[in-house]
């Protein structure tokens, strides 16, 4: 759905998520108060929840920060503001890395940046649908060319973990954690998740979209259909709104110069420090590779970003991918 101008005032009007008269709202908008609930009405879709209380009026479940390039800027360092970053930023799209992908068969140059309010079509590991209502979490997308080929960017997503932790921290926001191979987790609940997408040759240059989800706010029942423990950053920080222009800043102040370092960077530059944040270390988990389930204790990492896993007759494996699920709490 496109939003209309109406659409946007009203939701600009209820923005700061306190109660507004729908007499009120209908005023401001010069339209009748049946106009004005049907436009409410509207957003549910979106996943934006409206309070409507008698003689109180309507407000929203939690304020909205909206996403504005020209606001991000400002919180963007010296160097990249100087260097310049094409930002797009939509309302709604399918799929924030779908789109990069597809500037990337166009030849888009490396460092578009993509975000959006609402997708609908976002996904996680194995095509999961992520769950994002409009105007509450980070949808970050951004698109990045290596020259060296897909063997130059192994551990990639791991190095992307440490960037947002770092960027986070530089936030204010402590005791986030790794899942490997590309969760953040805080309190051994899902705080968000990284999804790299590569297209090109093994051994030429390739394209990267580089996706990444934050939780910044989901209510009870926008989150009811998640199947697994979750949080966001409204709830870690006790802060009644998220600035995600500034956050979305900060990453890209991480993000950029890791990226465009990336290649000439040895991987175990990264790897000391994912450590220091690796949640799963120690703990009992079930790795899923296709059709195969294979129970053990992790060990850690291993020099190449491989999964160590010492199964039941004490045998350690490393592995390349999977997706791991706990046996027992995170601690």
């Amino acid at each position: 759905m496109e939003f209309s101008d109406k659409q946007r005032q009203l939701l600009g009007l209820l923005a700061d998520g306190d109660f507004h008269s729908g007499t009120v709202l209908a005023e401001q908008l010069k339209v009748s108060r049946a106009a004005v609930w049907k436009q409410l009405q509207s957003f549910i879709t979106l996943g934006i929840e409206v309070n409507a209380i008698r003689g109180k009026g309507y407000r929203l479940e939690s304020s909205l920060s909206f996403l504005d390039a020209g606001l991000i800027n400002t919180h963007l360092s010296a160097s990249l503001q100087r260097q310049g970053i094409d930002i797009a930023i939509f309302e709604q799209c399918d799929s924030t890395n779908r789109y990069l992908m597809a500037d990337a068969r166009q030849g888009v140059a490396s460092g578009k940046v993509c975000l959006a309010e609402y997708q609908t079509a976002g996904k996680g590991r194995r095509g999961r649908q992520w769950v994002s209502p409009f105007g509450q979490n980070i949808i970050l997308s951004i698109l990045w060319r290596f020259e060296l080929g897909t063997a130059s960017i192994a551990g990639l997503s791991l190095a992307i973990g440490v960037a947002v932790i770092r960027a986070l921290k530089n936030q204010g926001i402590a005791d986030v954690g790794l899942k490997w191979p590309n969760d953040l987790v805080w309190q051994a609940r899902k705080l968000g998740g990284i999804l790299i997408e590569v297209s090109g040759e093994t051994g030429g240059p390739c394209a990267v979209v580089v996706g990444l989800g934050l939780n910044g706010f989901l209510s009870a029942k926008a989150a009811e259909d998640i199947q697994q423990a979750w949080v966001d950053l409204k709830h870690i920080t006790g802060q009644s709104s998220l600035d995600r222009n500034r956050l979305t800043a900060e990453l890209l102040n991480t993000l950029f110069p890791l990226l465009a370092e990336f290649e000439a960077t040895p991987l175990s530059t990264y790897l000391h420090e994912w450590r220091q944040y690796d949640c799963m270390l120690g703990k009992t988990v079930t790795v899923l590779l296709h059709n195969q389930k294979i129970t053990g204790i992790v060990k850690g990492i291993d020099d190449d970003g491989l999964l160590l896993l010492q199964d039941t007759q004490g045998r350690v494996q490393a592995f390349s991918s999977g997706e791991i699920s706990f046996n027992t709490a995170l601690s």
